[in-house]
């Protein structure tokens, strides 16, 4: 991947990296290390450490200062629902960070550039980076700007409850049948185990999701649902 795809990520997002290295480790993942040795690349496994803890803090304070009269139980649990895989995959996938990632050619082949762990945590990394390289307040600034925002949007409502029941929910209030999820593939070895799961509401086929369990491919064919039910309305 060249420089100049970073450049243009950063004039996307209206970042200047003052240390462009640390926006390439963040979009590294193991399996380019793996199989570009030479050198000193490294990955963005600890950035995805640093990121994580930075997300739980700002949207910990994000959520104390939006909802001031909710009680510490509600905040956790809402926070949790922001702050995991399919959420922090749904930003990534908004800001297209997926197409910029350095992958191994096994990994590229497998579809990692779209599975949804993947992308969860490289979101977390380029928040770690963007932390590191320009601190806490421009940290917050950016999250203020592509993530708040979409938190309680309707096209995905994250404070609400995961994909498969929301879907359910939505199904039984409009009446719209069963929700049936139906295997449609499964791929590659045991270890890296890819599955691709169809939903129906009744006998309409309303989404389509890969993951590498059957429960996230449920998941991400849900949210898909979801979304489309949501821009029929």
């Amino acid at each position: 991947m060249k420089h100049d795809h970073f450049d243009e990520l950063q004039q996307k997002l209206q970042l200047a990296f003052t240390r462009p290295k640390l926006l390439r480790q963040a979009f590294t993942h193991t399996s380019y290390v793996n199989e570009n040795k030479r050198g000193s690349v490294q990955d963005n496994e600890r950035l995805e450490f640093l990121g994580d803890a930075v997300l739980q803090l700002l949207v910990s304070e994000h959520l104390f200062t939006a909802y001031p009269k909710r009680p510490e139980g509600e905040l956790t649990r809402m926070r949790a629902s922001v702050v995991c895989e399919p959420s922090l995959a749904y930003f990534a996938e908004r800001l297209e960070l997926g197409k910029h990632v350095l992958l191994g050619r096994g990994e590229e082949q497998l579809g990692g550039r779209h599975r949804q762990a993947l992308l969860a945590d490289l979101y977390e990394s380029f928040i770690g980076a963007v932390y590191l390289d320009s601190g806490v307040e421009h940290t917050r600034a950016f999250l203020e700007k592509h993530m708040f925002p979409f938190i309680e949007s309707n096209n995905y409502g994250l404070l609400m409850k995961d994909a498969k029941s929301k879907l359910q929910e939505r199904s039984q209030h409009h009446g719209l049948g069963q929700v049936d999820y139906r295997i449609v593939d499964e791929r590659g070895p045991a270890h890296v185990r890819e599955f691709s799961v169809e939903v129906y509401l009744g006998e309409t086929k309303y989404g389509v999701g890969t993951g590498r369990t059957k429960k996230e491919a449920e998941q991400r064919a849900a949210a898909e649902a979801w979304n489309r039910l949501s821009k029929s309305e």
